[in-house]
């Protein structure tokens, strides 16, 4: 459900062409689950919509980027513009802006490898560049430091227990019968593209149960339990980055949805589109 300045949302009086297919599938997500989702303003809305679909083309740029799935202890990255640490962290040099850090991760992707955790955050941060100005990008993530599921506290990342799974989530699948000898396959962070298809460092962009397979295959001897999909959701503060919304993002929000095109009215306690 969705409540919009204290109106209900009626998902479906929205008319073809508002909306991409694709923002038209979770905003219609989002309104069938009992979960409420509440905006301040209608801009709000559109602007989770247009990062979600950045998460989902960060997610998959990342996958065709070359980047190498690695432990903690053989990650890799591009030491012209990061410093590797022992343990396997990378630490954006202090000449560079935290834009060009995380481009060049895209950009030259045979340079890095690293865990899941890693990628997921990676992806996050890639998705809120092209989503906010870039000035405000370089500022808020400024001696970005990328390690397992440590982020800025601008990204705001919100972990919480559910089964709201919407395209643009991180979610964790668990492997709980896992080789102690391959301890990075204990589970694997996806990124949702949509109802059945994922994207997770390491095994790829594909369906929910390859992913349950593979990591059955990665089981100890004799194991009692299979892998499973978990409740736990990752989404990042989209309220808050809303705010530092790009010139370009709005320029291209016909691409993503036009609310700004359709008069909205409100009768009662519910909100319309006409």
């Amino acid at each position: 459900m969705i409540k919009i300045n204290q109106k209900w949302l009626d998902v479906n009086q929205i008319e073809e062409g508002i909306l991409s297919n694709e923002a038209a599938e979770i905003l219609q997500s989002m309104g069938k689950y009992s979960k409420v989702y509440e905006y301040e303003t209608m801009e709000q809305l559109e602007f989770e919509l247009a990062l979600r679909l950045q998460i989902m083309e960060a997610a998959v740029l990342l996958y065709n980027s070359g980047v190498g799935f690695a432990t903690f202890r053989t990650s890799k990255c591009n030491e012209e513009y990061w410093k590797l640490t022992e343990k396997g962290a990378f630490i954006l040099k202090p000449n560079v802006l935290p834009q060009t850090g995380i481009e060049d991760i895209f950009r030259n992707g045979n340079k890095y490898a690293f865990e899941c955790a890693t990628a997921m955050v990676i992806v996050f941060y890639k998705a809120v560049l092209e989503s906010i100005d870039k000035n405000q990008f370089n500022r808020l993530f400024a001696g970005l430091y990328l390690y397992d599921w440590q982020y800025d506290d601008d990204l705001g990342l919100d972990s919480h227990k559910g089964t709201d799974f919407l395209p643009g989530d991180c979610v964790y699948f668990k492997n709980p019968d896992y080789n102690p000898k391959t301890p990075q396959w204990q589970g694997e962070n996806a990124i949702i593209l949509d109802e059945n298809l994922y994207y997770g460092h390491g095994i790829g962009v594909t369906t929910r149960q390859v992913i349950i397979d593979f990591l059955n295959t990665k089981r100890k001897k004799n194991p009692d339990r299979a892998a499973f999909l978990t409740s736990q959701i990752a989404r990042p503060n989209f309220r808050y980055l809303s705010r530092f919304r790009s010139a370009a993002l709005r320029e291209n929000s016909e691409h993503v949805c036009c609310f700004s095109n359709v008069i909205i009215s409100t009768i009662g306690s519910k909100t319309y589109f006409l």
